[in-house]
């Protein structure tokens, strides 16, 4: 296959192999998000040394399978005894196949080499300030999807690795657009209403989206892969977290807490919800979630102590609590089964909010603000009941453009109960915020608004269609 967007990763990698200098480049992400497909198709597995570590992988394991791939590239028949005689056999060996052209070298998983005990990051910073960032003609590569140890131990690195990394990619899922070319790509020819009902399941994930058929339907294909008992994505919940934190049941906690609250929780909200300590701990296992992607900081406008809200952001994992963590097998085509009910009804109109809210750049366009300067956030009301707007975006333009998102199977219908509700809501802005900027209603829906008496509420409207 093809890569499907990456247009911007593509370019950086450009820059990067025509660079005169040695570059040291991270890439980074959530798992399956698609990190080594990218790196791989993108040099056509023309690679000077690649190595892949070992999941959980003793000292010994990563070292012989080192030796493997030293043998490949270098003939190296020696296994090293430890990371400083691994990284000096590699240097021997690109230094022979040093020819003054760019030599690529690919550390694929790398958190997953650095076991207990082993010495492995003294080594390699020794490989690299002694002799890589010198030569002038290494493309050092690393990725991983224990984005946390990426992080803390390369890209905030306090010692001899401090600042050392040239380059940073960090990969993003899909966008809507990019799926439907991936599925398009597959063959797979859906209408944009299914594919943003995919994107609310399973989001912009590669991997996942690898596994839908293009003879089943959207409902067969999620129970194919979710309900049925062994299907491919049947226990990826118990793997996804269990492989990038080390603490998992703590990161578990936190975003089982946040999957049952749409507006987020506050660090201190989070704290009472799941029993953990209001410490640097729980600051940390914030912080990993939100690098890796499946939460993001959110603050509320107006919020005068600036309080950082944290919202779920990682579809799947909001799509696994709501229906899957207690199905276990209960019924393998559940989701054909459930048309609509309550809770169905509830993740549709959540799940779809995400997606508006990852789409801000296409709401933008849609609205003729793609070059203003805007912030986004949320409010809700100190004292009217009810009264909350999940996404403000306020405009350098002296305007704030308040969002109503509405999933829905057909045109959304703005009542005369409904148009009442929405002035009420508007009114209350006003006066609790104190702002003096325009206030615009924006609604941002499936189908867009049937025309009635009520529509006319709305100063602008986007479409699903647009969000592609």
């Amino acid at each position: 296959m093809r890569i499907i967007g990456r247009k911007k990763e593509i370019r950086r990698l450009d820059r990067f192999v025509e660079s005169k200098r040695s570059d040291f480049v991270v890439v980074y992400g959530r798992r399956r998000v698609g990190k080594t497909y990218l790196i791989r198709e993108y040099f056509d597995n023309n690679f000077d040394f690649q190595v892949t570590g070992i999941c959980d992988g003793s000292k010994e394991m990563q070292l012989a399978n080192f030796g493997l791939a030293l043998q490949k590239y270098f003939g190296e028949s020696r296994v090293p005894r430890t990371w400083l005689d691994a990284f000096s056999l590699l240097q021997a060996g690109l230094e022979k196949k040093n020819t003054g052209e760019k030599l690529v070298v690919f550390f694929d998983e790398m958190p997953w080499m650095d076991s207990q005990k082993s010495d492995f990051l003294r080594a390699f910073e020794v490989f690299w300030n002694g002799y890589a960032a010198w030569d002038n003609n290494i493309l050092l590569i690393v990725c991983g999807s224990a984005t946390t140890w990426l992080t803390d131990n390369i890209l905030n690195n306090v010692g001899g690795l401090y600042n050392r990394a040239t380059g940073r990619i960090f990969l993003e899922p899909f966008t809507l657009g990019e799926t439907e070319e991936f599925l398009n790509d597959k063959g797979i020819i859906w209408n944009r209403y299914d594919i943003i009902q995919l994107y609310m399941v399973m989001g912009g994930i590669p991997f996942y989206l690898s596994h839908l058929q293009k003879e089943l339907t959207l409902a067969q294909n999620i129970d194919e892969l979710f309900f049925k008992p062994h299907g491919k994505l049947w226990n990826e919940f118990n793997n996804l977290y269990a492989t990038l934190f080390k603490n998992a049941d703590a990161h578990i906690k936190v975003v089982e807490a946040l999957s049952q609250k749409n507006k987020g929780l506050t660090k201190k909200e989070i704290s009472g919800a799941t029993k953990l300590p209001e410490n640097g701990t729980l600051t940390k296992i914030l912080e990993n979630l939100s690098n890796s992607g499946f939460i993001r900081p959110y603050n509320y406008y107006g919020n005068k102590k600036k309080l950082t809200t944290y919202q779920l952001a990682d579809y799947y994992t909001l799509f696994y609590f709501r229906f899957l963590k207690d199905q276990n097998g209960k019924d393998e085509n559940y989701w054909q089964n459930t048309l609509d009910n309550p809770a169905k009804r509830a993740w549709c109109g959540y799940s779809f909010e995400q997606v508006c809210k990852d789409h801000i750049d296409k709401i933008k366009d849609k609205l003729g603000i793609a070059g203003v300067l805007t912030e986004r956030s949320s409010w809700s009301s100190k004292g009217e009941p009810g009264a909350q707007i999940d996404l403000v975006i306020e405009r350098r333009d002296r305007i704030i453009d308040l969002c109503e998102m509405k999933f829905s199977q057909s045109e959304f219908t703005v009542d005369k109960e409904y148009d009442q509700a929405l002035r009420n809501k508007v009114e209350t802005f006003r006066a609790e915020t104190k702002t003096k900027k325009a206030l615009h209603l924006v609604f941002i829906t499936t189908y867009g608004l049937k025309r009635n008496m009520y529509s006319g509420i709305a100063q602008a409207e986007v479409k699903g269609d647009d969000l592609f």
